[in-house]
């Protein structure tokens, strides 16, 4: 990725395909056990292939000034349904250094841009629920709700007056802890990183709990 960085054009990448044919590979065996290691203690998460929670190198650079071709970070998403499937879930993610995507490497729980009707239902469940909301991301030691992406004002329908008034606000819901090299490149990354997600199952189910409200009335 670091390499990629500096020579994100087509004729470098073809020239170097194999090397990165052999991370993908790597980077895919890490994931398949790391889905295996959150199926052992989040449920909802099983019958996931590598497949279904990897994304591909390619950009979409239609609509987006920077033409680059090449993304210069992984990440695998691994959620009901995998990353396409409109549950939160359990991302983690690596980057080269000096890129700009999210800038760092990253471990997150949560849900991006949800569904109009998931977010409402949500919101919902933080009304009703606040306090449960509030404990589920402090338990979640290392980790932070991100507040990125709010509305300056609190949507229609909640109280302004609520403590939880800028829970409401927020247009996404997860936590993330940015991670260095060296969290990376020990020996039992994988082991940590599992411990890590399993600090956010409560969090997550809360989400996931919402969502599926909203996806059963449909």
């Amino acid at each position: 990725m670091n390499q990629l960085q500096n020579n994100n054009h087509r004729e470098w990448f073809e020239d170097h395909r194999a090397e990165y044919k052999e991370a993908q590979s790597v980077f895919n065996i890490y994931v398949e056990k790391l889905i295996s290691g959150i199926a052992s203690f989040d449920p909802l998460i099983k019958n996931l292939s590598v497949k279904d929670c990897t994304y591909r190198i390619y950009r979409d650079i239609r609509f987006s000034k920077d033409k680059t071709p090449y993304k210069t970070h992984m990440g695998a998403f691994v959620a009901p349904n995998g990353k396409s499937g409109g549950y939160s879930g359990y991302y983690f993610h690596i980057e080269a250094q000096d890129a700009n995507y999210i800038g760092s490497h990253l471990l997150s729980t949560g849900i991006y841009c949800p569904d109009p009707k998931v977010i409402k239902s949500i919101r919902e469940e933080i009304m009703l629920n606040g306090e449960n909301f509030s404990e589920a991301v402090n338990i979640a030691r290392k980790f932070t709700l991100d507040s990125t992406s709010s509305l300056k004002r609190v949507p229609a329908g909640f109280p302004s007056d609520s403590v939880y008034v800028e829970y409401f606000k927020l247009k996404d819901y997860f936590l993330s802890q940015r991670v260095d090299d060296a969290f990376l490149l020990k020996d039992n990354l994988l082991e940590n990183t599992i411990e890590e997600f399993k600090k956010t199952l409560v969090f997550n189910n809360l989400i996931n709990r919402a969502a599926k409200y909203a996806y059963d009335l449909q």
